[in-house]
């Protein structure tokens, strides 16, 4: 650091250097538990004590911006008593000494006497005090000048401290909205992405699965569409995940989308997004479920509850990878692996005209049917003890043994609900059970379906029918309960909604007043558990 000397003659009264060391001591501990919001007034405090101290009409402290210029400039005194040589601070010379680090001395026989001591910190000059009084000519001291260097050091810290919570501060209200724009815009994305290998839970080793898994290898590492068939239950949604597991897709995200699940007004919002305002209710952008799967892939489950005027512009994402988000009318592009799946028979559909068939070909590129848990009854012993490992623990059971009695009740029923169904019971069951032994908690529930039941389903060519059927099953086992854990809906994989929609369509009503004791009656008992 040097001294510029700008004065003439250099004659000034003594300082209280005493009392400049002091207030150095008393600065340096309040200025590092103030908050930011408080250092303005606390920096014009010590400049009004510094100002007394030294007997000077007026102090500043300029405060420099990183490219050197002043960013702010707090002043103690009044602005009616300032000398008029104080303006010589804004001259270019002044402040170019100043950036350099040079402490400016001036004083003239004609003029206030201004000393400015700047202070650096990484070599960068973060502020420099100024100090200027008219009342007598003065020379300032070699003394004063160290103890008003220690100052603008003190203020220069206290300063970098506030601009650096400043800009944290700053860093952290944009992570916050950042957080709480994802956390509002990909929760069910959060909520789908597992960090297991869901190839290892399906369970079994029957000639049916093996056939449905085979097929499986040898579409996963390619990027074709699979359409997965079979009845709800099944397992659709972990041949998915193993299928992205096995992609060369695995490390981006898997998103899933139940399309029956969605109400008919959301699905293309839900589907390509929305941008902020394009309807009551879209208060910000939204990014849709297919821009969330670029790069990646999307399962698109009960796919053949799509309404015909999304299947058009499903189609479009299909053939070219594009879209517009509702409400904008620019073109995104994504890089999406379909996988579908569905219950429902898509060639009745599109046959019925309630399906696109340009749609079904585009998607079952690679059909893969999944076989039915009737079809696969010398899995269930595996599925048994599976489902135990899974549920025991979280259960607090220790269950070692299944009473051969109990699995061959289970081998028996026909499963209407599937693997999804068996999981229900075998919880149940475990819930039920109090020792090492497994024990059903209605042994009655697992009388065989009614023969006529059964060949009225699997004989049937109509689809509505058959559908019709499955339903009156599993709600006579619920006690007509469509609501509910292990209910209707549950096991039919399908919101409730959609359930009594269906129920409607098809004409499915249950008798008034049934509950449990409807599962007295001889149809209900037939199609028992």
């Amino acid at each position: 650091m040097s001294v510029v000397n700008l004065s003439s003659s250099r004659t000034s009264p003594e300082s209280d250097l005493d009392q400049l060391a002091q207030l150095a001591v008393t600065l340096s501990r309040r200025l590092a538990r103030l908050l930011p919001e408080d250092m303005p007034g606390a920096i014009a405090d010590a400049l009004g004590q510094l100002a007394s101290a030294i007997r000077v009409d007026t102090c500043q402290l300029l405060e420099f911006a990183e490219g050197g210029a002043v960013a702010r400039a707090h002043t103690a005194g009044h602005a009616a008593d300032e000398p008029d040589g104080l303006a010589r601070i804004q001259e270019a010379s002044f402040l170019d000494c100043l950036r350099r680090g040079d402490v400016v001395d001036t004083s003239r026989p004609d003029e206030c006497a201004i000393l400015a001591v700047p202070a650096s910190l990484g070599g960068q000059v973060l502020c420099a005090v100024v100090v200027a009084s008219s009342r007598l000519p003065r020379r300032w001291a070699p003394a004063l000048v160290e103890r008003l260097q220690l100052l603008s050091e003190i203020l220069g810290a206290a300063l970098q401290r506030t601009r650096h919570e400043g800009a944290l501060r700053a860093n952290v209200a944009v992570i916050e909205r950042l957080n709480a724009r994802l956390q509002a815009d990909n929760v069910y994305l959060k909520e789908e992405i597992k960090n297991y290998h869901d190839f290892d839970e399906i369970v079994g080793e029957s000639p049916a699965l093996g056939l449905a898994l085979n097929r499986l290898s040898q579409v996963a590492p390619t990027n074709s569409s699979v359409l997965l068939l079979g009845p709800t239950g099944t397992g659709k949604e972990l041949f998915a995940r193993a299928l992205h597991e096995r992609s060369r897709r695995h490390a981006r995200p898997l998103v899933r989308v139940n399309c029956a699940a969605l109400p008919p007004t959301l699905v293309e919002s839900e589907l390509f997004g929305h941008e902020k305002g394009a309807f009551t209710g879209a208060v910000a952008l939204r990014q849709g479920r297919f821009e969330l799967a670029d790069g990646g892939t999307i399962f698109l489950d009960e796919i053949g509850d799509l309404s015909p005027d999304i299947q058009v512009k499903f189609l479009r994402v299909l053939q070219e990878g594009e879209f517009e988000r509702v409400g904008s009318s620019r073109t995104k592009t994504v890089d999406v692996r379909v996988i579908a799946a569905t219950h429902r028979d898509l060639e009745a559909a599109v046959a019925a005209g309630t399906f696109r068939a340009d749609l079904y070909y585009r998607l079952s590129v690679y059909p893969i049917q999944l076989p039915s848990l009737r079809e696969r009854a010398e899995d269930i012993p595996r599925l048994v003890w599976f489902f135990i490992h899974r549920h025991r623990r979280e259960l607090g059971r220790n269950i070692t043994k299944v009473p051969q009695s109990v699995m061959d009740a289970l081998q028996q029923h026909s499963w209407p609900g599937n693997v999804r169904e068996l999981e229900n019971v075998v919880e149940r069951a475990l819930i039920a059970s109090t020792g090492d032994t497994l024990q059903l908690d209605e042994p009655v529930r697992f009388n065989r379906v009614a023969p006529g039941a059964v060949a009225a389903a699997a004989t049937t060519d109509d689809l509505d029918e058959m559908q019709r059927v499955h339903i009156e099953t599993v709600l006579q086992r619920c006690g007509w309960r469509i609501n509910g854990t292990g209910n209707a809906a549950e096991r039919l994989g399908i919101h409730p909604n959609t359930l009594r929609f269906r129920m409607k369509k098809l004409g499915v009503a249950g008798p008034r007043g049934r509950g449990r004791q409807g599962l007295s009656s001889p149809m209900a008992a037939s199609s028992a558990e």
